[in-house]
């Protein structure tokens, strides 16, 4: 077969991986190389951070038909626990930017190709779950302040948010809820997307990984929450244009400050050798649904 520059996991040992104290200082050089690798890759990752942009449009065009008001503000918000799903692509492009492989935006579905891809479809899965209740938390919130029914435009409904006692509650309340869904989205995935990628773990590892690195680096986890919310918070002030820019940054900078908390693997990434399929007669039905021929058999 054709040489491959596709680049795998590097085959898992068993073991969980080492957790490292970081600090501030390693959360600026994290967010340093991934600004250095948005302006190396820029018609790339703009290319995949539009992802958000898009979305972002047309949940505010499906907001106009006002049944979906009360929800604008808890979809947006949901943007940080899919940002790891969007970004795995990102996480990608770095991994080969460091190792000077090509970083053509086709690398970024490699992922594809891992042994680590059926954890990284469950977690992702999980994260679908964890957007999808926040949703319906959020609807009974603002259902149980102000009944079911709907705003009859944009300006009732602020003002019934911003100017009643039971606005006040919502915010408060949704605000504090969506603190505690951002949180665990943190712990689960600061770096288990990343882990998955470099090497072939589980999903439960990988996520135990990532509960561990926060436990073991509270405040600077809790800091990287903050810049990420803030970069989010820039993102929507832009009508979503700013994230175009701010999360194919935060993607590559995720990836840095993953090499930052967890130990490195220096043992080597195996090559990309797909299994080429064998010929099947008709001739050989139905055995062959129950058995495999030389994939180097002549045909005929």
């Amino acid at each position: 077969m054709p040489p491959t520059d596709i680049m795998l996991p590097a085959d898992t040992a068993g073991e969980i991986p080492e957790i490292r104290k970081i600090t501030p200082t390693d959360l600026k050089d994290a967010l340093a190389k991934g600004l250095a690798d948005f302006w190396a890759m820029p018609t790339h990752v703009v290319f995949l951070g539009l992802i958000y942009p898009v979305v972002g449009i047309l949940i505010g065009r499906a907001a106009f038909g006002y049944d979906v008001i009360p929800l604008l503000y808890p979809f947006a918000a949901g943007f940080a626990l899919l940002g790891p799903i969007a970004a795995i692509g990102l996480y990608e492009l770095s991994r080969r930017r460091e190792t000077d492989m090509d970083t053509s935006w086709k690398h970024a579905f490699d992922v594809l190709h891992s042994p680590s891809l059926p954890g990284i479809l469950a977690l992702g899965a999980l994260l679908l779950v964890l957007f999808g209740v926040w949703i319906a938390v959020a609807q009974s919130l603002y259902v149980a302040n102000f009944g079911y029914g709907e705003p009859a435009s944009w300006t009732s409904f602020a003002r019934g948010v911003l100017t009643t006692p039971q606005g006040l509650s919502l915010i408060l309340v949704g605000n504090a809820v969506g603190f505690l869904f951002a949180l665990l989205t943190l712990m689960i995935s600061v770096v288990s997307f990343p882990l998955l990628l470099d090497r072939n773990v589980g999903p439960v590892v990988a996520v135990l990984t990532s509960v561990r690195a926060v436990m073991a680096n509270p405040v600077t986890m809790a800091l990287w929450g903050l810049i990420v919310a803030a970069g989010l918070v820039v993102g929507f002030a832009t009508f979503f244009l700013g994230l175009a820019v701010i999360v194919p940054v935060l993607g590559h900078a995720t990836w840095h400050l993953y090499r930052k908390v967890v130990a490195p693997d220096d043992r080597p990434h195996p090559l990309y050798n797909p299994v080429r399929k064998g010929w099947h007669y008709g001739a050989h039905f139905p055995a062959n649904l129950f058995s495999s021929y030389p994939a180097d058999k002549p045909k005929g």
